[in-house]
């Protein structure tokens, strides 16, 4: 406490009440390749209708690194996703759909950091509009506007006339090039029905999108159009709130984003999102204080596009409200932008499915325990051991074969095992690693096909279910806690020869037994050297008192290293290492941290040290059942324990 002058109370806390903390070991970690979303962005995923929300539905390209991390979603609920695409820079690469059909330039706009770190003041060439991820599904999108209470709906100059049963309508001293936009609404003969426009021949001709049905009208005057997308406003734009109290006025703008296509809805042309009212002042403001300036709404709202230009001819966007009147030479017709120019590109190299993955390289940044790793691949799965999960330390690498070594590879009988243990000595020796036996063969619900998918991502399933049942220190192998979901059948189905070859190579087989389901009938690490880290069960247990221990000695820095802190650490640390005892985590501990080990010399260096045995438990994998047949007359306690 502080030194007091004068005589007085002084109040102070020390708090001995830090226990050791429970940490997390469900959390799954994935790059993959995905047809939409933000690139080389983590994004924490809970189900598989949230993968395919922000992802989109699986295709060819994409169905193994989907369903890899739809397999861990069956088991748990927590995988972040970074999606991955082609960025070699060239016509490989994936692009970002633009409004500009004469656009030629490379645009691939990753993610909203990427956006507002480099074109968030626009983007020369592309038009209005650009898709808000790489990918040929922007390219299905058409955005809308209607900044005008004209634009909205208008009476149309000189006479129409409309013939019954046809498509075809001609005007008198009409100017349909100037008044209206494919997909406008006219209102039709005395009982105004609705027709809308196809395409815009001439200023005196155009064509409808279905035949008239009515009177014929050989001259209807003051004939009404409409937006195309006007049933879904209440009113037409017109001065906003704010943009009256400051003066300004004509700032509404209302905004359409349509699946042209019917890519996302499958339905053409359906509206996917719409916003109305929004501004086209800079600094406008909805009643409750949000921002209501088009352009924000836009980029913070719109899951499908994000502003590149203002359109062409709205005079005063963007400017403040103050005193500007934004419907100076105001548009009589809505903007129509049909996206284009969108690709997925080629499929993702190593080194895109590399920066990916090193998005999970600081665990002080994401917290991870198991690492996904969908196709096998050499690369791929060499970087992800060595450079994530062995620096790391406290997340496992989930790696299954290559597709080429389990699928529809039978030149010979065993051919797949020994091509699977070739890829396995391709890998290196590691404890935070664990290779499954081959991929599953499941029914595509989104294509309406089946597929084979690899395995690693049930293998990463069965852990966590094993620590939401028991505990990360049980063995996720056997017929208790290794039940693979949602199989129809192997690749491979290995026998018990071909269990033994793989095993030995430290691969997890995975079987199928009649009646009794797919089971995971291994539980090793790729550890090479014999030792206790070369079982799963015995590597997470470490895993997680590692990380549940270092996480509360966090608190013990920049105190004293004396008896009274050591003795503190001591009663945090053997209390946990009980209850995990008592819950068959281990067999026996100690913790040394006294004047031992903790001498002068490691004092003066400022240091601390703290030393803890642990006898892990170890995992049942090879059962001896002896039966021995006596003679009627003999005793067992003569011969129990000799035989």
């Amino acid at each position: 406490m502080a030194f007091q002058i004068s005589p007085g109370v002084n109040v102070s806390e020390v708090d001995l009440t830090t226990v050791v903390p429970a940490v997390s070991t469900t959390v799954g970690g994935i790059a993959g390749h995905f047809s939409w979303g933000p690139v080389q962005q983590r994004v924490l995923i809970d189900n598989e209708d949230s993968l395919v929300t922000q992802f989109t539905k699986p295709n060819t390209n994409t169905a193994a690194d989907f369903f890899t991390a739809a397999s861990f979603l069956g088991y748990g609920n927590s995988l972040f996703v970074v999606r991955v695409i082609n960025e070699d820079g060239t016509s490989s690469n994936a692009r970002n759909a633009t409004s500009n059909a004469a656009n030629t330039v490379n645009t691939v706009i990753k993610n909203s950091d990427d956006y507002e770190l480099n074109y968030i003041n626009g983007i020369s060439g592309v038009g209005h509009w650009v898709a808000k991820y790489p990918g040929v599904l922007g390219n299905s999108l058409r955005v809308s506007t209607c900044t005008t209470a004209n634009a909205y709906t208008s009476v149309l100059t000189g006479t129409l006339a409309f013939t019954n049963n046809s498509t075809s309508v001609t005007g008198v001293g009409t100017q349909f090039t100037n008044q209206i936009r494919v997909g406008d609404i006219l209102l039709a003969g005395p009982d105004r029905v609705e027709v809308k426009v196809a395409s815009v021949g001439t200023a005196n001709t155009l064509t409808l999108q279905s035949r008239y049905v009515g009177n014929t009208i050989a001259s209807q005057s003051s004939v009404r159009r409409r937006w195309e997308f006007f049933n879904f406003f209440d009113a037409a734009p017109g001065t906003s709130g704010y943009a009256s109290k400051q003066g300004g006025s004509n700032d509404e703008m209302h905004i359409v984003v349509a699946d042209e296509d019917g890519l996302w809805s499958g339905r053409a042309n359906s509206v996917v999102e719409r916003f109305a009212a929004v501004s086209k002042a800079s600094d406008a403001l909805t009643e409750d204080g949000a921002t209501n300036f088009y352009k924000n709404v836009i980029n913070e709202r719109c899951q499908y596009v994000l502003w590149a230009a203002h359109p062409t001819g709205i005079t005063n966007a963007g400017k403040v409200a103050a005193g500007v009147n934004f419907g100076v030479g105001s548009q009589s017709r809505p903007f129509n932008d049909s996206l284009v120019n969108g690709r997925d590109g080629a499929s993702p190299r190593s080194s895109d499915y590399i920066t990916g993955f090193n998005k999970f390289n600081n665990p002080e940044e994401v917290d991870v325990s198991l690492l996904l790793t969908g196709d096998g691949n050499v690369t791929k799965a060499v970087h992800v051991i060595n450079n994530i999960a062995e620096v790391r330390k406290d997340c496992i690498a989930v790696i299954s074969p290559r597709r080429s070594d389990v699928v529809n590879n039978s030149s010979y009988i065993g051919k797949e095992t020994d091509d699977t243990i070739t890829f396995r000595n391709l890998l290196p020796s590691s404890s935070y690693a664990v290779l499954d036996s081959g991929y599953k063969y499941i029914y595509d619900k989104y294509n309406d096909i089946y597929r084979y998918v690899p395995l690693n991502g049930d293998t990463a399933g069965l852990m966590v279910r094993t620590d939401v049942e028991r505990d990360p220190w049980f063995s996720p192998a056997g017929f208790n806690r290794g039940q693979v979901k949602n199989v129809i059948k192997l690749s491979v189905n290995p026998t018990k020869t071909q269990r033994d070859q793989l095993y030995k190579n430290g691969i997890n087989p995975v079987t199928t037994f009649p009646g009794q389901g797919t089971v995971l009938f291994g539980d090793k690490t790729l550890l090479a050297k014999p030792s206790a880290f070369d079982r799963i069960n015995v590597r997470r247990l470490f895993i997680v008192l590692e990380k549940a221990i270092s996480t509360a000695a966090k608190f013990t820095l920049f105190e004293f290293n004396d008896e009274f802190t050591r003795a503190q650490f001591r009663n945090l640390v053997e209390p946990f290492l009980r209850d995990v005892q008592g819950r068959r985590g281990i067999y026996d501990f100690r913790v040394v941290c006294d004047e031992t080990n903790n001498t002068p010399e490691v004092i003066d260096r400022n240091e601390f040290v703290g030393d803890i045995y642990i006898k892990p438990a170890r995992s049942i994998n090879f059962i001896q059942l002896n039966f021995v047949a006596v003679r009627t007359g003999v005793e067992f306690t003569e011969i129990v324990g000799r035989a």
